[in-house]
């Protein structure tokens, strides 16, 4: 059986586009070609790979399974293209990251700023994602590496601690909680909350663990990053709950005040994800290396 790598990529594409039209434009084809490449690919495997409506297409089991043997292949040509290229082995290539909120928003934008500034060959995709995508998507090869927090349920891959962060409470200085050193999550429902946006895994994990207590988490405002939280807070509009690394930086320039967590998930390890560390390209290994001291 004969597979032909623009094929795999252009499936790729439309597997991770809401349309096959909008996936054979990033492939620069015509979606009359790629529907006729997808429909050859299908008689090779003589499986269908794609249900198809007026609302775009969706995969079939086998198309979650040639997905992610595809995601693995492409990856794979990926690493052997940046392992010849003239920039050397860690100074060019793509790196692709599925990472939580507390990652992309606050520690890894300065770390890949210093990273790229000393690679001009090295570009990097960050997603932020849920912590259950992040372990798949490095386990099918969607990612090259992932960044995670908290307890990790992660077989087949290989985890790499490289520090620890915990949450806090933030309110302003005026507020009936501020004499407290520690509190509870369910101490803090009675009032609200400032929080981040729909989707971002801190606000998610919250929710699961106000939806254990039985109780509702009463958002007032919801924001875009940690400071934003922060100023929304220091105005007396509610109260947060931020990763104590963001609420110390913000209480230098602030009238917050900070209070202890007292509950056994508020201590996150901070991990990374690989499938095999050394089968990884310098590029990847090099961002790696240069996380690893940050703990």
């Amino acid at each position: 059986m004969h597979f032909d790598l623009p094929d795999l990529r252009l499936f790729i594409h439309i597997a991770e586009s809401p349309s096959l039209t909008q996936g054979a434009r990033r492939a620069s084809l015509s979606p009359a070609a790629a529907s006729a490449r997808i429909k050859a690919l299908e008689g090779q495997l003589d499986t269908r790979l794609l249900y198809r409506d007026s609302r775009g297409v969706e995969l079939t089991p086998s198309g979650q399974r040639l997905l992610q043997h595809a995601r693995l292949i492409m990856r794979q040509v990926d690493y052997l293209k940046s392992e010849f290229t003239e920039y050397g082995s860690d100074s060019a290539g793509h790196i692709r990251i599925f990472a939580n909120t507390t990652a992309v928003t606050e520690f890894l934008p300065e770390i890949l700023a210093g990273f790229l500034a000393e690679r001009p060959g090295v570009t990097v995709d960050l997603q932020e994602r849920l912590s259950r995508d992040i372990v798949r998507g490095v386990l099918d090869g969607g990612a090259d590496l992932g960044i995670i927090a908290g307890p990790v349920e992660a077989a087949g891959l290989q985890v790499l601690h490289f520090s620890t962060d915990r949450l806090v409470l933030v309110v302003p200085d005026s507020h009936p909680l501020a004499g407290r050193e520690q509190v509870s999550l369910r101490d803090t429902l009675q009032y609200q909350h400032i929080g981040l946006h729909d989707g971002s895994t801190l606000l998610t994990f919250l929710r699961e663990h106000v939806e254990t207590l039985g109780g509702t988490l009463s958002l007032r405002i919801q924001m875009s990053s940690f400071e934003a939280i922060c100023r929304m807070v220091e105005a007396n509009v509610g109260i947060g709950i931020i990763p104590e690394s963001a609420a110390s930086r913000h209480r230098r320039t602030m009238k917050l005040h900070t209070i202890e967590l007292d509950e056994p998930w508020a201590v996150r390890e901070r991990s990374m994800l690989v499938r095999d560390l050394e089968a990884l390209p310098g590029s990847v290994r090099a961002l790696i290396a240069t996380l690893l001291p940050q703990a």
